[in-house]
Formats: C-alpha cells, sequence, structure tokens
C-alpha cells in the first residue's frame, strides 16, 4: 500500500501542468523518476526525483540514441529537499526548450546510482 501511495505521488509531482504531448512522460527505476514536459520533439522541462532525503544529492541529464550514449544534456545539478503527503524526496528541474530527434531518449541520473530511467521522444 505504502509502495502504491508513493508511486502516485511521484507521478503527480513529475506530471503537474504537464500537456498530453508526445515529449511527455515519466519513467521510475528504483528510488529513481524522471518527468518531461513537451510537445512534439520539443522538450521543454526536465525534473528529476530520488525517494528519501538525501543533502547535497546531485542529478543529470544525458541523451540517448540508437541504445547508445549521445552526450550530457546537462550537467551536475544539486537537488533540493522537499515533503509532500508525509512523502520525503530529492528535486532537481532543467528548462530545456529544446528539440530532440524522433526516438531518442533523455535519461535523469544521480550520483552513486546505477539506476537511470530514461523517457523517449516521439513524434
Amino acid at each position: 500500500m505504502r509502495n502504491k501511495i508513493i508511486t502516485a505521488v511521484v507521478v503527480a509531482v513529475l506530471l503537474v501542468a504537464a500537456s498530453p504531448a508526445h515529449a511527455s512522460g515519466d519513467k521510475q527505476a528504483g528510488p529513481v523518476g524522471i518527468g518531461v514536459i513537451g510537445s512534439g520533439l520539443r522538450v521543454k522541462e526536465v525534473r528529476a526525483l530520488l525517494d528519501g532525503w538525501e543533502p547535497g544529492a546531485r542529478a543529470r541529464v544525458s541523451l540517448w540514441r540508437g541504445g547508445r550514449f549521445d552526450k550530457w544534456v546537462t550537467r551536475w545539478k544539486a537537488t533540493s529537499s522537499r515533503e509532500t503527503s508525509g512523502f520525503r524526496y530529492e528535486y532537481a528541474s532543467w528548462k530545456l526548450d529544446r528539440d530532440y530527434p524522433h526516438r531518442s531518449k533523455l535519461c535523469v541520473e544521480f550520483e552513486h546510482r546505477e539506476e537511470r530511467p530514461c523517457v523517449t521522444i516521439k513524434r
């Protein structure tokens, strides 16, 4: 039950104000989550979440094409600790406002973590 509540809160936080566009979506891998907001191939914002409080955590976004790493989209960014309905998490966001190739993937990763959830950008 607790996992369902946590998942619901994470999805709600990731998709607040998200329009139903192909560049929008969310994904979670263990304690790490990514939310992408956009329209068509244009990504307006990327959000990263890490379950629990880990002050000093840092996150960054990468671009993958054809199943291979292409480039870093952002540099490391320090997260901020937040709490919503008793759920504690680390949060970072980037305003990108850029177009990405069809079927490319934006992935988020946190330092010292192996999980790397990705969202596929589609026309």
